[in-house]
């Protein structure tokens, strides 16, 4: 996570655009070699895709709060973000991955740092506006790119992730811990939704390719979908790659949505990255990439953030 300091008080991290101050403190070591193991073993079937209310956050898990700074050219920018423990929350020990049980979601992972990086250069650069816009975290964990779009003005903002108790236990203390203005206005437009990328479109209300079903609000065909949909270190697992991106291409809306995607070009342990994930979209051949940006800070993989739209 960023922040494992047991010391009392919040601890308080700066990050400056795309450097990481203290890579260790994000205690991010891929995948360690136990849970490169487990990926191998046949993974259990996905849990039902569920929507997690608000009134469901955990009251047996209480999330330690810290703050994460980051320090723009423009302006200055504090996000409040819980810790909470794998073996808390799962009773596991402090394992980043468990397939089909624990997909990473209560570790601060460094692309999420990298996104809010890039989507507040994009909205300064002004090729990004959120105001009155939809959005979509997938496999959200902390949620906090998403929590950045609900406070630069986007109407709708939903958070997915795999585990269920994620969402009770952190993403939803989170987002009330970074409410916006006013307040009365703090979660309307906020969901939670629980399941696996096969499966989730189900519940999601801003579809464009339901063939089951037509949501009565998603509205007109024309203007279904999401704007906005965000990713990070989603990418690491070859196998879920595909599903991941058939899931984008019924979620975004069409012509102009555009998808920002962080992540590292290699997860070594685990077999994805990136450029697998960019490989499986050029086969397609319906949407486009761009790098936004690259980077090589010394001390981790390679990491790279992208820009999707269809073409």
């Amino acid at each position: 996570m960023a922040a494992n300091s047991e010391n009392g008080g919040a601890p308080q991290e700066s990050f400056p655009l795309f450097s990481l101050s203290n890579q260790n403190s994000l205690g991010f070591g891929l995948f360690g070699s136990s849970s490169a193991s487990l990926a191998k073993n046949i993974t259990p079937p996905p849990p039902p895709c569920i929507e997690v209310l608000f009134s469901e956050m955990s009251s047996s898990v209480k999330a330690t709060m810290e703050t994460v700074n980051f320090n723009f050219d423009d302006e200055a920018v504090t996000l409040h973000k819980g810790r909470v423990s794998t073996r808390e929350v799962f009773k596991l020990s402090n394992s980043d991955l468990v397939p089909g049980k624990y997909e990473g979601g209560l570790k601060l992972w460094e692309g999420s740092l990298d996104l809010v990086k890039t989507l507040h250069s994009e909205i300064h650069g002004g090729k990004l506006s959120l105001n009155g816009k939809r959005a979509l975290e997938l496999g959200c964990g902390h949620g906090l790119p998403g929590i950045f779009t609900w406070l630069k003005g986007a109407s709708e903002v939903h958070f997915q992730d795999f585990n269920a108790e994620v969402l009770r236990c952190l993403t939803i203390p989170n987002v009330n811990a970074n409410p916006r203005e006013p307040e009365s206005d703090a979660h309307e437009g906020v969901r939670f939704f629980a399941g696996d990328w096969s499966e989730i479109h189900q519940l999601l209300n801003h579809v464009c390719d339901r063939s089951e079903e037509k949501s009565p609000d998603s509205g007109s065909e024309l203007d279904a979908g999401y704007h906005v949909i965000l990713m990070a270190e989603t990418v690491y697992c070859i196998d879920s790659l595909q599903n991941l991106y058939e899931l984008i291409k019924k979620c975004l809306k069409r012509p102009d949505g555009v998808v920002y995607m962080a992540g590292k070009k290699h997860y070594f342990g685990v077999g994805g990255g990136t450029r697998h994930f960019l490989s499986v979209v050029e086969n397609d051949g319906v949407m486009a990439a761009s790098l936004i940006a690259e980077v090589t800070d010394g001390s981790s993989n390679v990491r790279d953030v992208w820009k999707l739209s269809f073409k």
